[in-house]
C-alpha cells in the first residue's frame, strides 16, 4: 500500500452527520423556512449536492455503508440491531482503519450505532452517545452527565416511551445537552490535535431523530414560521408504511404540528453546534486545509403520505442534505444535481487522504474527485431489511419504482409532476404506466442482483414473498443502563412519570391524564 512519507501533508476530515435529517431542512438549498444561519454559510464553501441519498434509510445499516462503503449484502446489517446480534466480518476495512494504518488520528464522537457498541471500526479514539445506552460505563455522554450531577435521569436523549413523538423538551440544561457535548468534544479533539497528526473526526449527532427532545432556549424559533403541511397520500401505501403510521396514533393535529416546529427547532439546534466546530477550525488556521461533510444517515417522514419516520422508500425517508467543501486545490468532479449517496462517502475520503482501497470488494460508490468518473449517476438504488418485508427502490430523475418483496406489490411515482410521491400510477393498472414500469423494473432486477441481498432474484426475476402484516407498533423503547446501576444508584433515579412531567410541563398540548400511565415498569 502506498504510504505518504510526509504525513504532515495530508489532509484533515471532518464528517459531521446528523441522525433522521430529510433534505428540505437547510435554508441553503431553498428552503427558506430553515433557520440554519451556519450551514447556510458553510453552504457558500460547499459543493452542495441536491440529489443525495441513504441507500439503506435505517439507522444501523446506513451507518455501516458509511464506514464500509459496502452495502449489507457485505456487512451484513440489513436493519437496525441493537444486541450484538451482527457484526462486520473482519475482513472487511473500514475506511477509520485505512486511515489510522496511514498515520491519521481517527476519532468518533457521539452516535455510531456500532455492533457490538464499543467496537472501533478502526477509530483510535472512540467517545460515545448513543440513544439508549446499555450501561452507563459504556457511553461517555452519560459519564459525563453523572460527572455534572445529573446522573439520576433516565432519559438522556428524550422521553421514549408513550412520548416518543410528542412536543417535549429537554430534561438536560442547555449546557449539558447531547448536541453541545458533541461539539464540545470535537472543539477538545481539534485543540487537542494542535496539527500534529492528520486527523480524520467524526462528528455524530442524534438530532433530529425523535424525541425532540429541545433545550428551551431553542424550542420556539418556528413557532410563527409557516411550515409545510403534512400530506395523505391518493392510493393506497405499503404495509410498512400503514405499520410507521401508528407511531404518531393518537396524537392530535395541534400536537403533530407542534411536534413539527420541534424537529425544526432541533435542526437548527444542531446548526449552532455546526457553527460552533467551524469557528474552531477557522481560529486553528486548520479551514481551508480540512474536507468537510455534513450529511445525515436518513430522513424522516413527519407525517408526509400520514407516515412517520423512516425504513420507507419515500423521498421523505431516504432524500439528504449533502455538503461537501473540498480541500483548496481539490475541486469535484460530479455535478450537483447528479444522484450521490452514502456509499460514495467512504472512496471519497481515501481519495483526499491518498489511501488506495486495500480489499477486493467492489465498491458501489465513487469518489466525488474522480478524475474520469464511471459511477452511473442518472439513477438511485435503495434497500431496506430483508425477507417479507424488504423492499428495494430505482429512482431516476423523473420516476421512482419501488418493490415490495411481501406479496410482490409495486409503485410508480412520476416524481417531475408528482414530486410528493401521493400517486401510485400502477393503482389503475394504466398500461404506459405498466411498460414505464417494467422498464425500472429490468434495471432494479439488475441491481438487486449485483447489490442486494442474496436470493431476492430467481431466473432472471424478484422472488415474491408472502404478504407482509403490518404491527401496530407503539414505542416502549425505556432506559436500560439504570437496571444495571447499583440499588442505591436505582434508587436516586428519576421516576418515568416525573420525567414525562418534567418534558412536557412547558409544552400545553401534552396532557398526560390522555396517557395509560400504567404501562410504565413498576407504576400500578
Amino acid at each position: 500500500m502506498k504510504k505518504q512519507t510526509d504525513i504532515g501533508e495530508k489532509t484533515n476530515i471532518v464528517l459531521i452527520t446528523t441522525d433522521q435529517q430529510r433534505f428540505d431542512t437547510i435554508g441553503a438549498y431553498g428552503f427558506d423556512f430553515a433557520k440554519t444561519p451556519n450551514l447556510d454559510t458553510l453552504a457558500n464553501d460547499c459543493t452542495m449536492y441536491s440529489q443525495a441519498y441513504s441507500p439503506n434509510p435505517a439507522c444501523v445499516p446506513a451507518r455501516h455503508n458509511i464506514i464500509t462503503g459496502l452495502p449489507c449484502r457485505y456487512h451484513t446489517f440489513a436493519k437496525n440491531y441493537f444486541e450484538n446480534e451482527t457484526q462486520i466480518p473482519y475482513d472487511i476495512p473500514t475506511f477509520p482503519h485505512i486511515l489510522s494504518d496511514q498515520g491519521y488520528d481517527t476519532i468518533a464522537i457521539g452516535k455510531m450505532h456500532f455492533s457490538p457498541t464499543r467496537r472501533s471500526n478502526g477509530f483510535n479514539k472512540l467517545y460515545l452517545m448513543e440513544e439508549i445506552p446499555r450501561y452507563r460505563d459504556d457511553d461517555e455522554y452519560a459519564q459525563y452527565l453523572e460527572q455534572q450531577d445529573l446522573g439520576n435521569i433516565q432519559s438522556l436523549h428524550g422521553v421514549r416511551h408513550l412520548l416518543y413523538m410528542y412536543p417535549q423538551q429537554s430534561l438536560i440544561p442547555e449546557m449539558h445537552h447531547g448536541s453541545k457535548w458533541v461539539a464540545n468534544k470535537t472543539i477538545e479533539a481539534i485543540r487537542l490535535n494542535r496539527g500534529t497528526r492528520p486527523f480524520m473526526l467524526w462528528s455524530s449527532f442524534i438530532e433530529p431523530h425523535p424525541p425532540f427532545d429541545v433545550p428551551e432556549e431553542f424550542s420556539h424559533l418556528y413557532d410563527d414560521v409557516d411550515l409545510p403541511d403534512m400530506y395523505e397520500s391518493d392510493t393506497p401505501v405499503g404495509a410498512i408504511a400503514e405499520e410507521n403510521k401508528t407511531i404518531a396514533q393518537g396524537m392530535t393535529q395541534e400536537q403533530l404540528r407542534r411536534a413539527k416546529q420541534l424537529y425544526y427547532c432541533a435542526v437548527s439546534y444542531v446548526d449552532h453546534q455546526v457553527g460552533r466546530i467551524i469557528k474552531e477550525l477557522k481560529s486553528a488556521g486548520l479551514y481551508d486545509d480540512t474536507m468537510i461533510i455534513f450529511t445525515s444517515d436518513h430522513g424522516e417522514m413527519l407525517g408526509d403520505n400520514g407516515t412517520f419516520q423512516k425504513f420507507l422508500p419515500y423521498d421523505a425517508s431516504t432524500h439528504v442534505p449533502m455538503m461537501v467543501k473540498f480541500p483548496k486545490n481539490r475541486k469535484g468532479t460530479v455535478p450537483e444535481d447528479s444522484f450521490v449517496d452514502l456509499n460514495d462517502l467512504l472512496p471519497t475520503i481515501l481519495d483526499v487522504a491518498g489511501c488506495p482501497y486495500p480489499a477486493e470488494y467492489h465498491l458501489p460508490g465513487e469518489s466525488l474527485l474522480a478524475p474520469n468518473p464511471e459511477k452511473d449517476r442518472s439513477l438511485q438504488y435503495v434497500e431496506y431489511q430483508m425477507e417479507e418485508q424488504r423492499w428495494v427502490s430505482l429512482r431516476t430523475h423523473e420516476y421512482k419504482y419501488n418493490y415490495y418483496y411481501g406479496g410482490g406489490k409495486e409503485e410508480l411515482f412520476h416524481l417531475s409532476e408528482d414530486a410528493r410521491e401521493q400517486r401510485n400510477l400502477l393503482a389503475d393498472k394504466n398500461q404506459e404506466a405498466r411498460s414505464i414500469a417494467d422498464m425500472l423494473r429490468k434495471k432494479l432486477i439488475e441491481l438487486e442482483y449485483a447489490q442486494g441481498l442474496p436470493g431476492g432474484v430467481e431466473n432472471g426475476d424478484f422472488v415474491i414473498r408472502k404478504n407482509y402484516e403490518p404491527s401496530m407498533y407503539a414505542e416502549r423503547n425505556f432506559p436500560i443502563f439504570p437496571s444495571h446501576l447499583s440499588a442505591e444508584e436505582s434508587r436516586n433515579m428519576i421516576g418515568l412519570v416525573d420525567e414525562m412531567i418534567m418534558a412536557t410541563k412547558n409544552e400545553p398540548t401534552v396532557h398526560l391524564n390522555d396517557f395509560n400511565l400504567t404501562e410504565l415498569p413498576g407504576v400500578q
